[in-house]
């Protein structure tokens, strides 16, 4: 009898101590936003499912309240707030009656980061934050993709990669640098050892790989020059649009007028650039440098969207503020009009032509392009040291990517109207 009622004070006790759920604010009170990402992946990881309140404070997580999930949220440093099933139902009736969604967040996405594995000397922002959040991915390159590997991920990213096969356009500033000719070499025997002839084809083949990926329902996150050089690749399929400068042999005649912009994702009616002494690859880019004036980044905006009706942007722009600090990149902003209809613009700079930030679907799947390439170093130099996200643990440019980490995660119904 004793120990029965031992048990039940025991069971009363943590009853008392735990509540149904746990709030994560998103908000300005949120302590430490982007491993805040990272808790949310770690319980859908281990089995549990949590909610996305977007355009609740800031585009709140619900999770479950349990002892594990409050220590691994400690560790982390992220802001918690326990809350009742009472809490809860005033919060969802809140939901309900404004523009706001709650979603299921069922399954944390299998994540693939595309890069080589060599080091290269500059960083790559999203593995930056994957790192610091402590979100699991793998990396692959160019033999894991040809060979079909990307059938295992849900969702892959790419960064700093020149699918043009112009090994990123460096001719003139680093032609005679150790690390480039190195940096040649290597992918001038990765191409022939694939059985290609040229790099160009061996990097065409992988954009090409990318795009199927995404057409069967892959999820695709891609920034800096990788969505310019992606589309510049699909584009120019069959052609030479390289300087003999660069790979020994002449450009297609006419090249430009050649281009097939119905295989691209997100771009069309660009001009390309073929002079190998210009660091910029094509006008995607609309702050491509003029007359070495460089672009100063300033901020950009995001749009906001109807939560029930257009849950997919919503996601993708949920954020603590609503205008985020611009940042450079060889591509920087991508040219409003020649952003192709149906994409959907999720940031950019009013009054301008400038859209830093797209969305779009192909097939089964989507992807997602933004511009730029660190979100707290608005310059970032080749050779610079990658940024300490412990000084920013609350930037909303680094909220912006791993917004696309959870993107798979969520359900993704529409409201009938």
């Amino acid at each position: 009898m004793k120990k029965t009622v031992l048990i039940l004070m025991i069971l009363n006790f943590s009853i008392k101590m735990y509540a149904s759920k746990l709030l994560i604010p998103m908000d300005v009170s949120q302590k430490n936003h982007l491993r805040a990402y990272g808790l949310t992946f770690w319980v859908l990881g281990n089995g549990l499912k949590g909610r996305w309140l977007l355009n609740y404070r800031g585009g709140a997580f619900i999770l479950p309240d349990l002892p594990a999930v409050r220590r691994r949220s400690i560790i982390l440093g992220v802001t918690y707030i326990p809350i009742s099933d009472n809490d809860y139902m005033r919060i969802k009736n809140k939901i309900k009656n404004s523009n706001m969604n709650n979603l299921l967040l069922e399954k944390a996405p299998r994540i693939a980061v595309y890069a080589p594995k060599s080091n290269e000397p500059w960083d790559d922002a999203v593995t930056l934050v994957l790192t610091y959040a402590k979100i699991k991915y793998k990396k692959i390159y160019d033999a894991e993709v040809l060979q079909g590997s990307l059938s295992q991920y849900d969702w892959l990213h790419v960064h700093h990669e020149d699918f043009t096969g112009q090994y990123g356009k460096f001719h003139r500033i680093y032609g005679r640098v150790p690390w480039y000719i190195r940096r040649m070499k290597r992918f001038k025997k990765a191409a022939v050892k694939a059985g290609f002839k040229t790099v160009a084809a061996h990097k065409l083949a992988v954009a090409k790989s990318i795009q199927r990926y995404v057409a069967d329902g892959g999820f695709l996150f891609a920034m800096c020059s990788a969505p310019e050089t992606l589309d510049i690749a699909l584009a120019s399929d069959g052609l030479d649009i390289i300087a003999p400068e660069i790979d020994g042999t002449p450009v297609t005649r006419n090249c430009q007028n050649k281009l097939n912009f119905l295989k691209t994702f997100a771009f069309q009616k660009f001009k390309i650039i073929i002079n190998p002494d210009i660091y910029s690859h094509s006008n995607i880019d609309i702050d491509v440098v003029k007359a070495g004036i460089a672009y100063k980044p300033g901020t950009f905006d995001l749009f906001q969207f109807s939560a029930k009706i257009d849950p997919l942007p919503t996601m993708l722009v949920q954020n603590h503020v609503n205008t985020v600090k611009g940042f450079l990149g060889q591509t920087t902003a991508f040219r409003r009009n020649i952003v192709k209809s149906g994409i959907t613009l999720l940031g950019y700079t009013p009054n301008t032509e400038r859209v830093k930030y797209i969305h779009g679907t192909l097939g089964k799947g989507s992807f997602s392009f933004l511009g730029g390439h660190d979100p707290e170093d608005y310059r970032h130099h080749v050779g610079d040291p990658p940024t300490n996200l412990d000084v920013y643990p609350n930037s909303p440019g680094y909220r912006l990517i791993l917004n696309n980490v959870l993107f798979p995660s969520a359900e993704k119904k529409k409201r009938k109207t």
